[in-house]
């Protein structure tokens, strides 16, 4: 990827020092200084992350809230997916994210591609890395489609949680002693909680791989202890990739999580270690 310096540092850019719990007044004109990033870095480290990445990946952007004024000052309207990669230094607050957005609500713009190049831009410089943006128009709302994760459920499972506060991934196992199976599993019951504000992040995963079988009881219970776990939904994506990886040690590897919209935008984090893999679908779930 193209790495791309941001405007300035990001120095002192930690999660409490963001927009995140704070009363904000909703900006009147274009102003791209609202985007808030935070280094990936930091929790890269507390998750034992360093130098080369075990995976690579995107972290996908869906805002539903996008509007600007034509040169005549009559509003359009429009649906954006940004794709921003895994390897960018920087993650974006997504209230800083809105906020940024609802900067354009009274810029009048000549048409829709010049708002792509604004995004393009800004984003990339405050993710320090090329970010991918396409707009859907109004005109185009009829063609959107839903779908839903698929994969071998693991919600079927009757299984008894114990109190837990955080994931544990040394529960995780998988059976060394039985053939490699390549399958997919998904769960709907993937919840976190802001860092910050501790306000619940719902969403579902889908988890990918090439190994031994993964006991999906346990598994399962992995992915519920999320439940009171404050961090940043791309963290929590980057933490089940290298607990399964650390504990269950699959050949290839790949998790992805779609997270229900607040705000208007909604988060989807990707990571793979296959070397053949492609980005994958984004329809929007039925919870989207």
């Amino acid at each position: 990827m193209d790495h791309i310096t941001p405007p300035a540092s990001t120095a002192g850019h930690s999660p409490e020092s963001s927009p995140l719990g704070k009363s904000s007044e909703y900006p009147t004109h274009y102003d791209p200084s609202l985007l808030f990033p935070i280094p990936r870095a930091p929790k890269r480290a507390e998750l034992q992350i360093s130098g080369t990445l075990p995976f690579f990946g995107a972290d996908f952007w869906t805002a539903y809230e996008i509007s600007w004024l034509n040169l005549r000052g009559k509003p359009q309207i429009a649906i954006a997916t940004f794709m921003v990669p895994a390897d960018s230094p920087n993650i974006i607050e997504s209230k800083s994210f809105k906020l940024y957005l609802n900067s354009f609500n009274q810029e009048r713009l000549e048409n829709a591609d010049q708002l792509v190049e604004k995004l393009r831009h800004d984003l990339s410089a405050a993710a320090g890395a090329t970010v991918q943006v396409t707009l859907t128009e109004a005109a185009q709302f009829g063609q959107v489609q839903f779908g839903e994760l698929g994969g071998l459920s693991l919600d079927r499972l009757d299984v008894e949680i114990e109190a837990t506060a955080h994931p544990d991934g040394s529960i995780l196992r998988a059976r060394h002693d039985e053939a490699t199976v390549e399958e997919t599993l998904v769960s709907h019951l993937l919840k976190s909680n802001c860092p910050v504000t501790s306000q619940p992040d719902w969403g579902s995963v889908q988890i990918h791989y090439v190994g031994a079988p993964i006991d999906q009881e346990r598994l399962l219970k992995y992915i519920i202890g999320f439940r009171e776990h404050n961090e940043f939904h791309e963290q929590c994506v980057e933490r089940i990739f290298t607990d399964i990886l650390r504990y269950c040690r699959p050949q290839k590897l790949a998790v992805y999580a779609r997270y229900t919209r607040r705000g208007g935008l909604d988060i989807n984090p990707w990571r793979s270690n296959f070397s053949s893999a492609k980005p994958p679908s984004q329809l929007r779930n039925a919870r989207q």
